[in-house]
């Protein structure tokens, strides 16, 4: 009996796995989010890897996810509807994409624009008040991605 309850109580660590998503990742090693916020020019048009949490994932088509640090630093990973579907359980996992780095600069009103669709999509109230200007925005055309099963 006490081998069962062993058995019981370990079996969701054994079966649990990573879970790839896309094309497999090519990049040796991960940037820090923190590093490329920091300095992103020189990655703009190449193909690049990063960590982070996921804290967010596209409620419609999971066609984006965004990823954090523990410093704050956010990255939307972007892909075409249908390529790759993030996984909307996926929010608190750390996961690692891959894909080449896009430099939007985006108008208030286009800001405005995607922030009223994504709060339609997450059913939440948006106040467009808090947009006050345009901004340059990064993110990563992506092509690979995993979602870590800790």
């Amino acid at each position: 009996m006490k081998l069962l309850w062993t058995i019981a109580l370990f079996a969701p660590a054994v079966f649990a796995a990573d879970q790839t998503l896309g094309a497999p990742l090519t990049v040796k090693e991960a940037m820090p989010l923190a590093g490329l916020m920091a300095n992103p020019a020189p990655y703009v048009g190449k193909t690049i890897q990063v960590k982070g949490k996921v804290t967010e994932v596209c409620e419609m088509a999971g066609c984006w996810m965004n990823l954090t640090d523990n410093d704050g630093h956010l990255l939307r990973i972007k892909v075409e509807d249908g390529v790759i579907v993030f996984p909307k359980d996926s929010i608190g996992k750390s996961a690692v994409a891959e894909g080449k780095l896009e430099k939007h600069d985006m108008t208030r009103e286009q800001l405005v624009e995607q922030a009223k669709e994504e709060a339609t999509e997450a059913g939440r109230k948006f106040d467009a008040s808090k947009i006050k200007s345009g901004k340059t925005v990064y993110q990563i055309a992506g092509t690979g991605a995993i979602i870590l099963d800790q």
